[in-house]
């Protein structure tokens, strides 16, 4: 019964290792993610402001939708 603990432990240890290490590349993917989330707020931010300008560039040069 001993061996059967032992090798019963060491399926744990390993288990416990694998998940371990899926924990750190979870927290790298949480990370990437944030910086993807960052910047794509960013270019949003921009792309509203650039389609402001052209409104009222438009605006300033009467020009009409078609």
């Amino acid at each position: 019964m001993v061996e059967a603990d032992n090798v019963g432990l060491e399926h744990l240890r390993h288990i416990r290792g694998a998940v371990d290490g899926l924990r750190d590349d979870m927290r790298e993917v949480k990370s990437r993610l944030g910086i993807l989330e960052s910047q794509y707020a960013n270019l949003s931010n921009r792309l509203d402001r650039v389609d402001g300008r052209i409104e009222r560039i438009e605006r300033r040069l009467d020009l009409a939708e078609a």
